[in-house]
């Protein structure tokens, strides 16, 4: 194990026609095929803003699913950041 296991927080604001598509369903079905926790969550601007922990490698599987147009509704853009994960997620939930 090295890099490849390092355990991280995936912040990613997805942006396009992602509300009322079952975007946030389809993200937390991904989500916890990878193991991973967090939550997809509906802002008032029509983005929905996805957090995820685990390994960084599976983060970054998400985040190209995110971005791969196999989605519902219509995704335009996915701005991202990364941080240490936190541990305090348990569960993959849509809000």
């Amino acid at each position: 194990m090295g890099e490849a296991a390092e355990l991280c927080r995936l912040s990613a604001w997805v942006h396009g026609r992602v509300q009322g598509v079952g975007f946030r369903w389809w993200t937390r079905s991904r989500a916890l095929e990878l193991g991973l926790t967090g939550h997809a969550t509906n802002a008032r601007d029509g983005r929905v803003h996805v957090v995820a922990e685990g390994p960084r490698d599976d983060c970054e599987r998400l985040l190209e699913l995110l971005r791969s147009g196999d989605t519902p509704g219509r995704v335009t853009l996915v701005v991202e950041s990364w941080e240490p994960a936190r541990g305090d997620l348990t569960g993959f939930e849509e809000r």
